[in-house]
């Protein structure tokens, strides 16, 4: 395909991506202020401090909440928004949301990016080969396994590290991400953020490796009854050749669809995990925000899952077109 189509290609990507990352803005400015409460009165302690219609007043004026919805406030939101400005946190008072934001992110991805990894990894190459060998004892243990896996809430497996590895043999923290005073400044310290990083990584990767087992398998299974798999084997060619040079290429088509919506999703299935191991990352933070109705802080966690997961289905387009010249 010459320069020019691929360029349209990408160029509709990219539009798209920019039209729906506006449509979640705005339905995200929507939909916290529709929801119960007045943000006035939470600005002034909500219910635990009595406050003068006066006092109210001046607060809304203050945070030009007294202007119209529409269009003052949105377009606010909407220019504050591209300038990174996501507004003041209510219960951590004088903060910037996207500096809370900033602060707790590395945390989470940390931990998101190497239980991916792990995940794709091991996910990828055995249900690759289950699918390969369909009908052995791998692909039928495997399969069994995965589902097992994939059905079960990665807060609950968390809770069953916790209770073995931590409480009743001691062999590794199951809360924090260091010990009492620690910080990354020594070999000691990352060995100790290490073994702290363990459980969780844990909990999150197995419910992962799960769906890549079973997506990766029936992709694999799929293409190994094709008609230029039964001709590349009439050529003469061994099963390294044909799963390195045909089965393996077309069989991931499915599986990149997979991995970049876990990598949107990700921060926000972390949230379960980080509450159960107290990791401080964008999941505790939301707990904290959601048990102190501290909704800026809450509008931009929501803002940053939507952003994440419109740029990975964007990096799974664009993926597509390399991997199939066809999508093109």
């Amino acid at each position: 395909m010459n320069g020019g189509g691929t360029s349209r290609h990408i160029g509709r990507i990219l539009i798209r991506a920019i039209v729906t990352l506006l449509m979640v803005a705005i339905l995200n400015f929507i939909l916290f202020r529709v929801i119960p409460g007045d943000p006035a009165k939470l600005l002034l302690g909500g219910g635990r401090v009595s406050a003068t219609a006066e006092q109210i007043e001046a607060q809304r004026q203050n945070w030009g909440l007294d202007r119209p919805l529409l269009p003052d406030q949105l377009v606010d939101y909407l220019s504050a928004t591209v300038r990174g400005d996501l507004g003041y946190s209510f219960k951590f008072r004088g903060r910037h949301v996207a500096d809370l934001i900033l602060e707790r992110l590395p945390a989470t991805i940390v931990l998101v990016a190497v239980a991916q990894l792990i995940a794709i990894v091991v996910g990828v190459m055995l249900g690759m080969y289950a699918g390969w060998r369909r009908g052995g004892a791998l692909d039928n243990g495997g399969t069994v396994a995965s589902l097992l896996l994939f059905s079960t809430p990665s807060f609950w497996v968390g809770m069953i590290l916790v209770v073995v590895f931590s409480t009743k043999f001691g062999w590794l923290p199951g809360y924090g991400a260091y010990s009492p005073g620690g910080t990354i400044s020594s070999i000691d310290s990352i060995l100790d953020h290490l073994r702290h990083l363990a459980l969780p990584v844990t909990a999150l990767a197995l419910g992962l490796i799960g769906q890549y087992v079973l997506v990766a398998r029936a992709a694999m299974s799929d293409v190994v009854t094709e008609d230029y798999m039964v001709t590349a084997r009439a050529k003469g060619l061994t099963n390294r050749q044909m799963l390195m040079r045909h089965a393996f290429r077309n069989a991931m088509l499915p599986v990149v669809t997979l991995i970049a919506l876990n990598l949107g999703y990700a921060v926000a299935g972390a949230i379960t995990v980080e509450a159960v191991f107290a990791w401080p990352g964008i999941g505790g933070l939301t707990v904290e925000a959601l048990n102190a109705r501290d909704y800026p802080v809450l509008q931009g966690v929501f803002l940053l899952l939507g952003a994440s997961i419109v740029v990975s289905n964007m990096t799974a387009d664009l993926a597509y077109g390399l991997l199939d010249p066809r999508v093109r």
